[in-house]
């Protein structure tokens, strides 16, 4: 059986909402990120956002979301075209952040600051609450199940889990027994696949190994 593709270049989300303030010539900027899985989650957020200052002139939007971050969508919410909603959704696209929507709510402070303040204005509010996240790697993990006979079965689990252990890139379930043997689900990064099957070959028991699909694994960016 062929193995899923899971080596594409990962996306980044955060692991908690988060929320900055900023001023620029008397106009208040308020940075709410927030964390979601869906667009009705962002949309919830938005809302959110509405209602906790609904005495504010603008609340601007930008979102993306999907594993590949393909759904986009920005809003200037009455801003000039382009200096709000635009600027806000590059910082999160050059930031590599997916699943994540945020919302930059303006108090307007008597000054006009003119499209190129403005854009910088809502951009660098955008700039302010992703550096103030913490990131979290979205990763596609490979998904296996090692199948053995039960005379194999504790030798194995022994040597998979100290594989595991000193590569980090591995996570072991905990086996299950049957009549016909025993089986072993692995959740694996792509680095750790051609070792596993170097594993297996060299185990020296009759293994047989299942393909389960891929899953999603979220973990903190070293340095985050």
């Amino acid at each position: 059986m062929s193995r899923p593709d899971v080596s594409a270049d990962p996306l980044d989300t955060v692991a908690a909402p988060v929320r900055v303030e900023s001023e620029v010539k008397g106009s208040r900027f308020i940075g709410d990120l927030v964390p979601v899985v869906d667009l009705a989650a962002a949309d919830a957020a938005i809302v959110a956002a509405r209602r906790e200052f609904s005495d504010a002139r603008h609340h601007c939007t930008a979102l993306v979301i999907g594993p590949d971050g393909a759904r986009q969508r920005s809003n200037d919410d009455g801003e000039p075209s382009g200096t709000a909603g635009a600027p806000m959704l590059a910082v999160l696209r050059g930031a590599r952040l997916t699943d994540v929507v945020v919302v930059v709510t303006r108090y307007f402070g008597g000054t006009l600051l003119g499209t190129g303040g403005l854009a910088r204005a809502y951009g660098g509010a955008v700039t302010d609450a992703v550096a103030a996240a913490t990131r979290l790697r979205r990763r596609t993990v490979r998904r296996v199940a090692v199948h053995t006979r039960h005379e194999d079965a504790g030798r194995l689990e022994h040597r998979l889990r100290i594989w595991a252990g000193a590569r980090g890139q591995v996570e072991v379930a905990p086996g299950t027994y049957d009549a016909e043997g025993a089986r072993f689900e692995l959740a694996l990064l792509p680095e750790a696949s051609d070792a596993l099957h170097t594993l297996l070959a060299e185990d020296g028991g009759a293994v047989h190994l299942d393909e389960l699909g891929t899953a999603l694994r979220r973990s903190p960016v070293d340095g985050a």
